[in-house]
């Protein structure tokens, strides 16, 4: 019986994570002279439409990368809310 729980809830466990999308977020390594800082985030798949955002944000794009977690880094996002401006928007009531 304990074998059979054990292999119920690996099967569950399965399913639930096979059917959670996959976040695609990441981002482009800015070269150097850049304004925007050394990476550029970006929501969701590389995309003509991020790249022309990562430009806007004054990045010149050098290649893709998976986001960094180093605190020495310097990240810029691709018109993405700040927690701070979302906050704000909460409070108008927007």
């Amino acid at each position: 019986m304990r074998k059979f729980l054990l292999v119920l809830a690996a099967v569950l466990g399965a399913a639930l994570f096979a059917a959670t999308p996959a976040r695609a977020d990441g981002c482009y390594i800015c070269t150097q002279g850049s304004d925007c800082g050394q990476y550029c985030r970006y929501r969701g798949s590389d995309t003509q439409e991020n790249r022309k955002k990562c430009q806007a944000a004054k990045c010149k794009i050098g290649g893709t990368a998976s986001c960094p977690t180093a605190a020495n880094i310097r990240i810029c996002s691709a018109g993405l809310p700040s927690p701070l401006d979302e906050l704000r928007q909460l409070a108008r009531g927007d």
